[in-house]
């Protein structure tokens, strides 16, 4: 499987600030960030795969409110996710 229980902790040891706080916002951006590209890779070679298509769809919607929240409550936490990320915005 893609994403396994060390790629997650690795993950949220990152962007979350330890390997437990799996819910902080940075972490849970991170993740979906991570989701998003695998996603996106298979959706370049399945094109009609339309399951696949709304999945993607709702975690850029969960990831995109995550971000909102973020830039509302702490606009320096905001900026450093999307610069480390290196998403668009």
């Amino acid at each position: 499987m893609y994403l396994d229980t060390e790629k997650k902790q690795e993950i949220f040891k990152k962007h979350g600030g330890s390997e437990a706080n799996t819910g902080s916002a940075e972490g849970q951006i991170a993740l979906f960030t991570f989701r998003i590209q695998h996603l996106t890779e298979h959706m370049k070679q399945n094109k009609k795969d339309n399951g696949t298509k709304r999945a993607l769809q709702l975690l850029v919607g969960k990831r995109r409110s995550l971000l909102d929240y973020l830039k509302a409550k702490d606009i320096e936490r905001y900026r450093a996710i999307v610069k480390e990320l290196g998403l668009r915005r």
